[in-house]
């Protein structure tokens, strides 16, 4: 069994004394993990660090092994490392990728957000916006996609301010009523009106949040959120004081 495919590297860690096992998001075969040999030298760190993209061969003898990897560079991201809020947000998404996704599944339309994604870290710039896009097109692909489109109630375009924690449906002001305190904020943001500030993204990500953990995370065994999404989160939180 063999393939070839591009792919970024969500995680590394050692196996024996020079190999490691890597996990990779690939374009056709999703997450998908495998033994490089020689892994840990000097050489192969540095292709290794996660974010980088690569092409990648995967043998077998059985499709249901392990196998192994061979990996060449295609785009090293490492200018991410030297940023702070950059390699949080790095960490937050590989972490998460590597919490939702099951194996060997293709996700194509996550796969190019996520190489977008990280391509605008490693460009600089204000990429925050798009990692909580990013997040929404998360829950989306999993089966947990918001609709932020019209009123839950109403059915009105207008004046939406909240979503429904059971549905993830939208709910306007009027729509809403006394079960307002109840309803999770909706930040502008989401709607695409006006420039996101900081505290709104964080807002968003408040939101993503909630589904994220109350909703995906229990149907996957029940397993709290990767920590690098809450250091993520408090990170940009300390920063929008």
């Amino acid at each position: 069994m063999d393939w070839q495919d591009l792919g970024t590297i969500l995680s590394a860690r050692p196996h024996g004394e020079s190999s490691m096992i890597v996990e990779l998001f690939t374009s056709a075969h999703g997450r998908h993990a495998g033994v490089v040999r020689g892994g840990a030298s000097r050489k192969m760190t540095g292709i290794l660090q996660p974010g980088n993209r690569v092409t990648a061969t995967w043998r077998a003898r059985l499709e249901d092994h392990l196998g192994s990897f061979t990996i060449e560079p295609l785009q090293s991201r490492a200018v991410i490392l030297s940023d702070r809020q950059a390699l949080a947000g790095l960490n937050a998404a590989t972490a998460l990728l590597r919490f939702t996704l099951p194996e060997r599944e293709a996700h194509d339309a996550l796969f190019m957000a996520s190489e977008a994604l990280f391509d605008a870290m490693a460009e600089g710039g204000d990429w925050v916006p798009t990692y909580l896009r990013w997040e929404l097109g998360l829950l989306e692909e999993m089966g947990y996609g918001l609709d932020l489109s019209r009123c839950a109630v109403t059915g009105s375009r207008d004046d939406l301010a909240y979503v429904s924690p059971r549905s993830g449906r939208a709910v306007s002001r009027q729509g809403a009523g006394e079960w307002a305190p109840r309803l999770l904020p909706l930040p502008l943001c989401l709607l695409g009106q006006g420039p996101a500030s900081l505290g709104e993204i964080v807002q968003g990500l408040r939101l993503t949040g909630f589904f994220l953990g109350e909703r995906m995370a229990p149907d996957l065994g029940d397993r709290p959120l990767p920590e690098a999404r809450q250091r993520f989160v408090d990170l940009l939180r300390r920063s929008a004081r």
